[in-house]
C-alpha cells in the first residue's frame, strides 16, 4: 500500500498531486532546485530534498537524485507529474528497481510511445490512422512545408516549422538543440505540415485488469509555438460530427490497448473540419489540461493514478461527461513581443470568484491551478506558466463569460502577463462559434488579439488615479497638515506635475474640487493611497491603485494599467547608446548570428537567446551596421544587458 508520495516535478503539478495525497490520507515529499526553493509546493510537502543547482539538466533532469530523495524522505511511490522526467522510461525503470512504486504506465509502454518516430509505425500497425513521417535528409521541395519535431517530450518544444528547404538545415539544429536541451535527447524527424487542423485528444485511464476507459475527449487548438494555451472538454467539433467520437475512442482504446497501457495518458489527434483524424503521439502521462476532464466527468485523475499503481479495478465503463469546462494556461510573458517570457517578482496575484483549488467543483464554479502566490519569484530556468484558470458550467457559452470575466478582473501585478490575450480570445465571435483550430492567432490577427483591455482613455484615466493616491500616500506621510490634499491652496497656484510614461497629468485640488487638465467632466469623490474614487460624467469609477518602487498598478473594471513613474532627473550611467539591443530577459547566449562590422538588415536575427526552455530570436532593429558586439556564445547575461549595436545606415539625400 501506497503511503507517501513523491512528487519528482515541481510548481502547480506538484501541488495538484499533494492536494490529493492529502485527501486520501498519503504523505507528500518534494524536490526543489535553488530557484525553487521558497516555491509553494516546497513549503506545501511533509518534507524536501534539495536538488543543488538550477537548471533541468542539474535538477529534475536526475534520475539517480531523485530516486535517493524518495530513499532519504521515507517515500514509498514517486508520482513524475508531466514534463522533466515523465516519459522517461529509464527513470521508470530506476523508481521500480529501488522498490519503490511507480506511479504511471509501464516502462516497456513509455518506450514505445517515446519515440514519436516508432510510435507512429506501431499505431499505423494497430489500425490507427497517422500522417507519415519524413526522413529529414529526404525531404523535397514537393514536401514542403513540413513540421520538424522532437522525437521525445513534447510541449512545443524542438518544433519548427518550414517553408524553405534553404531554411531546414538551421531549423534542424536549432530543433536538436532546443530538445536536447528539454528532453535529454536531440533526435528529431520531420511530417507534412497541416496549417490549419483542429487538435483533439482522448483521455485514456487503464487498470491492469484489462479495463481501458476512454475519458471523454478535450479541444487544444488554440496554440502559441505549438504549445497549447485554451483547452476545453468537450471539443466543439466532436459535438458538431456525426459519430467522430465514437471513432476517436475506439482509435484511442487501440492505441492504448496495443502497448499494454496502465494508468492515466492522452492520445492526441490532429482532425480537419469534417472529422477525419490522424495520430500525432500518445503522452504517457497525465497531461497540462486535465482539470476540464475531471470538471466534466467528476473524476479525480491523480486519485484513480493512484488507485491504479496500487493495484485497484476501473470499473466496467467510465463516467458519462456533463457540462463544459475551458481552462486557460496564464504566462508570464508578452504576446506582443514574439512571446517574450517575464521574469520577476510577481507581487499580487489575485482572481476574483474562485471556488476550488486543484480541486473538483459543483455544477458552475471557478477552478484555479496555481504554482506561485503574491511574493514568488519567476526565475528563467522553467517555464512560465504561473496558473490554469478552469471555468466550469452547463454550457460553454456561460464557461465562456464567467472565465473572461475572472481574467478580467484579476489582479496581476510586477510581471507582463498574457491575460490579456486570453480574454480577448475567450470573447471572440470565432470562439464563441466553436472555431477554433490550428491557426486561430494567424487568421485573426494576433497584433490585434494581444492589444491591451484598456484603451488610451483608460490608461489616462487611470494615471489620474494613480497621481491623486500618490499625492495621498504623500499626506499621510506628512509631519505638517497632512490631512491636506497635496498641492492644496486657498489661492489658485501652479497645477501639480505627476508623469507616468506618456501620461503627463496636471492637476489642482482647491476649495472647489479637482481640476485637472484633460479631464473637464472629472471630479473627485474620494482617495487615499490604495483606491481612489472618481466621478467620471456623471457616472462613478473606482480604482483600486497599488504602488512598487517605480511601477503602479491601476486595476478597475475599465481595465487593468500599469504605469512607469518618469523620474524628475535621469541617471546619466542609465543611458544606453542608440541603437542599442538589450536583453529582454536573463538568460544565455547559444548563438551569434553577425559578427561586428558586418551589415544586417532590419529582421535580421543578430544572437538567439535561451530562457524559460525557449530559444529567443534578438533581431536588428533597423538596417545598418553592428557597431559593437560584446557577447559570445555562452554567455551569461542579466536583463538590460548591451547585446549589440546596430548603428543605422545612412540614407543618401
Amino acid at each position: 500500500m501506497i503511503t507517501s508520495v513523491l512528487v519528482a516535478n515541481r510548481g502547480e503539478i506538484a501541488r495538484r498531486v499533494f492536494r490529493t495525497c492529502r485527501s486520501l490520507g498519503l504523505g507528500c515529499v518534494a524536490v526543489y532546485a535553488d530557484a525553487d526553493a521558497d516555491a509553494p509546493h516546497v513549503a506545501e510537502a511533509d518534507a524536501a530534498v534539495r536538488l543543488p543547482g538550477n537548471t533541468p539538466g542539474e535538477t529534475y533532469l536526475r534520475a539517480e537524485k531523485i530516486v535517493e530523495a524518495a530513499r532519504a524522505a521515507g517515500a514509498d511511490a514517486v508520482h513524475p507529474g508531466y514534463g522533466f522526467l515523465s516519459e522517461n522510461a529509464e527513470f521508470a525503470r530506476a523508481v521500480t528497481a529501488a522498490g519503490l512504486t511507480w506511479i504511471g504506465p509501464p516502462a516497456e509502454a513509455i518506450e514505445s510511445m517515446g519515440s514519436k518516430i516508432e510510435s507512429k509505425k506501431l499505431m499505423a500497425d494497430a489500425g490507427v490512422p497517422v500522417l507519415a513521417e519524413l526522413d529529414p535528409d529526404a525531404v523535397t521541395e514537393a514536401d514542403l512545408p513540413v513540421l520538424v519535431k522532437a522525437s521525445a517530450g513534447g510541449g512545443g518544444r524542438g518544433m519548427r516549422v518550414v517553408r524553405s528547404l534553404a531554411d531546414l538545415p538551421t531549423e534542424l539544429e536549432a530543433a536538436r538543440t532546443e530538445a536536447a536541451s528539454a528532453f535529454g535527447d536531440p533526435t528529431v524527424f520531420c511530417e507534412r505540415y497541416l496549417a490549419t487542423g483542429r487538435h483533439i485528444e482522448v483521455q485514456v485511464m487503464a487498470d491492469t485488469h484489462g479495463t481501458v476507459w476512454a475519458v471523454g475527449e478535450r479541444e487544444c487548438s488554440i496554440q502559441r509555438r505549438h504549445q497549447k494555451v485554451v483547452e476545453e472538454a468537450p471539443s466543439p467539433l466532436v459535438e458538431r460530427v456525426d459519430g467522430m467520437r465514437e471513432r476517436l475512442f475506439d482509435a484511442a482504446g487501440k492505441a492504448a490497448s496495443a502497448i499494454g497501457y496502465v494508468g492515466a495518458g492522452t492520445v492526441e489527434f490532429l482532425a480537419d473540419e469534417q472529422g477525419e483524424f490522424f495520430f500525432l503521439e500518445m503522452n504517457t502521462r497525465l497531461q497540462v489540461e486535465h482539470p476540464v476532464t475531471e470538471l466534466t466527468t467528476g473524476l479525480d485523475l491523480v486519485a484513480l493514478q493512484l488507485d491504479v499503481a496500487d493495484g485497484g479495478k476501473l470499473g466496467a465503463t467510465s463516467p458519462a461527461t456533463h457540462g463544459h469546462a475551458i481552462e486557460v494556461r496564464l504566462y508570464a510573458e508578452d504576446p506582443a513581443q514574439d512571446w517574450r517570457p517575464s521574469s520577476g517578482v510577481l507581487h499580487r496575484f489575485a482572481i476574483p470568484g474562485v471556488d476550488v483549488e486543484f480541486a473538483l467543483g459543483g455544477s458552475r464554479g471557478l477552478r484555479l491551478d496555481s504554482g506561485v502566490r503574491a511574493g514568488s519569484v519567476v526565475g528563467v530556468f522553467y517555464d512560465p506558466m504561473l496558473a490554469k484558470v478552469i471555468a466550469w458550467a452547463p454550457t460553454r457559452p456561460e464557461a465562456a463569460r464567467r472565465l473572461a470575466a475572472a481574467l478580467a478582473g484579476a489582479e496581476l501585478h510586477g510581471l507582463t502577463t498574457n491575460r490579456d490575450l486570453l480574454v480577448r480570445v475567450l470573447r471572440h465571435e470565432a470562439f464563441l462559434a466553436g472555431n477554433t483550430d490550428t491557426s486561430f492567432f494567424d487568421k485573426h490577427g494576433l497584433s490585434t488579439l494581444a492589444q491591451p483591455l484598456a484603451d488610451k482613455d483608460t490608461e489616462r484615466l487611470s494615471a489620474l488615479a494613480a497621481a491623486l493616491a500618490d499625492a495621498a500616500a504623500e499626506r499621510e506621510q506628512a509631519r505638517v497638515l497632512g490631512r491636506l490634499p497635496s498641492g492644496w491652496r486657498n489661492v489658485v497656484s501652479q497645477p501639480q506635475v505627476r508623469t507616468y510614461g506618456d501620461h503627463e497629468i496636471k492637476y489642482l485640488l482647491t476649495r472647489g474640487g479637482l481640476t485637472a487638465d484633460g479631464f473637464d467632466d472629472v471630479s473627485l469623490v474620494d482617495s487615499s493611497p490604495n483606491r481612489v474614487v472618481l466621478d467620471v460624467a456623471g457616472v462613478r469609477r473606482t480604482f483600486a491603485v497599488a504602488s512598487y518602487a517605480d511601477t503602479v498598478c491601476v486595476d478597475s473594471p475599465l481595465g487593468p494599467v500599469t504605469l512607469t513613474r518618469t523620474p524628475r532627473f535621469t541617471d546619466p550611467a542609465a543611458q544606453v547608446a542608440p541603437g542599442s539591443l538589450l536583453a529582454p530577459m536573463p538568460g544565455t547566449v547559444i548563438r551569434v548570428g553577425a559578427t561586428q562590422g558586418e551589415r544586417v538588415t532590419e529582421g535580421q536575427p543578430i544572437l538567439w537567446l535561451e530562457a524559460m526552455k525557449m530559444e529567443h530570436k534578438i533581431v536588428a532593429p533597423v538596417t545598418g551596421v553592428v557597431s559593437e558586439l560584446p557577447v559570445a556564445a555562452g554567455d551569461q547575461v542579466e536583463v538590460g544587458t548591451v547585446l549589440a549595436v546596430v548603428t543605422p545606415e545612412e540614407i543618401p539625400s
